[in-house]
C-alpha cells in the first residue's frame, strides 16, 4: 500500500493547506469577517495562534494610533484599546478568565471542572475579568513609549502560551471547545514557528532602537517566562487543562506582560 505523504514546502498545495487553516485560525479566535467562499481546514489551528494574536495587536497599535492622532488621552485610549480587543475576539478568551476563576474557587477539586461548565458566572469569575482588563488598561497607560510594539508582543506571547498548554498538558475533558485543539497538535515543533515570530518582534524592537534593547530581551524573556509559568500554574490547580483555562492563560499572560514592560521601561 503507497503511503501517503505530506507536500513538500516547495509544492503549492502546502501553501494553499497552510492558508486554509491560517483563515480558519482567524475565523475561530476573531469575530473578523472571513468570506465564505473560502476552505476552512480547523485541524492545527493553535500552531496559528500566535501569528493570530500578533495580527490582532498589530490592529489594535493602529486604533491606538488613531485615537491618539485625534487627541484622545492616553488613558481613555487605552480603555478603549483593550474594549476593542475584547470586541475583536467575541470575548472567547475573556470568558476563559470568569469560567476558570469560578472553577478554582471550589474547595473541592473534584468539582471544580463542574463548576466551570456553568453556564452562571459566579462572583469569583466577575473580579477576575475586572482585575484583568484594568491590568491591562492602567499598564497600556503608563507605556508612553513603544505601545505597539507591547501590544503586538502581549497578543502574540499570550496565545504562545495557550500553544505551549496545549502540547504540554492533559486535556480534562472527553469533549469540549478546546479538545480538537489537543488531538490535533502533537508536536512542540507546532510551536516553533510562533517562537520565531515573537523573538523577531523583539529583534525588531532592538533594531529600531538600540537604545532599548533591554526592554526587546526583557520582552523575549519576561514573556516566554510568563507564558510557561501561567499555563503551568493552571495546570497545577486543575492536574490538566480544558478549553476554559487555554483563555485564561491568553489572558493573565497578555495583562502580565504589560505589567512586566511598564517596569522595564
Amino acid at each position: 500500500m503507497e503511503r501517503h505523504r505530506s507536500p513538500s514546502v516547495f509544492s503549492p498545495r502546502f501553501w494553499i493547506a497552510r492558508g486554509q487553516t491560517a483563515a480558519a485560525a482567524l475565523a475561530f479566535y476573531t469575530c473578523l469577517p472571513v468570506p465564505t467562499a473560502w476552505t476552512l481546514e480547523f485541524r492545527g489551528i493553535a500552531g496559528f495562534a500566535p501569528a493570530v494574536g500578533i495580527f490582532i495587536g498589530a490592529l489594535l497599535a493602529i486604533l491606538d494610533a488613531l485615537l491618539q492622532g485625534v487627541g484622545i488621552p492616553i488613558l481613555t485610549a487605552s480603555a478603549l484599546v483593550v474594549a476593542a480587543n475584547i470586541a475583536i475576539t467575541g470575548g472567547l478568551h475573556l470568558d476563559g478568565v470568569m469560567d476558570t476563576a469560578d472553577g478554582l474557587a471550589v474547595a473541592d477539586p473534584q468539582r471544580r471542572l463542574a463548576a466551570m461548565s456553568d453556564s452562571v458566572t459566579g462572583a469569583f469569575g466577575v473580579m477576575a475579568a475586572i482585575a484583568v482588563v484594568l491590568l491591562k488598561t492602567t499598564a497600556l497607560a503608563d507605556l508612553h513609549y513603544g505601545r505597539w510594539l507591547a501590544l503586538m508582543a502581549a497578543g502574540g506571547w499570550g496565545r504562545w502560551g495557550q500553544l505551549t498548554s496545549i502540547l504540554r498538558y492533559p486535556y480534562l475533558k472527553a469533549s469540549g471547545k478546546g479538545a480538537f485543539h489537543k488531538a490535533s497538535v502533537r508536536s512542540f515543533r507546532d510551536a516553533i514557528p510562533g517562537l520565531v515570530l515573537l523573538l523577531g518582534l523583539s529583534g525588531v524592537q532592538w533594531f529600531l532602537d538600540g537604545d532599548r534593547a533591554a526592554i526587546a530581551l526583557g520582552t523575549a524573556l519576561g514573556g516566554s517566562a510568563i507564558a510557561i509559568l501561567t499555563g503551568a500554574w493552571f495546570a497545577r490547580q486543575l492536574g490538566g487543562h480544558t478549553g476554559d483555562t487555554y483563555g485564561a492563560v491568553v489572558e493573565w499572560t497578555e495583562a502580565l506582560l504589560l505589567c512586566l514592560l511598564t517596569a522595564l521601561a
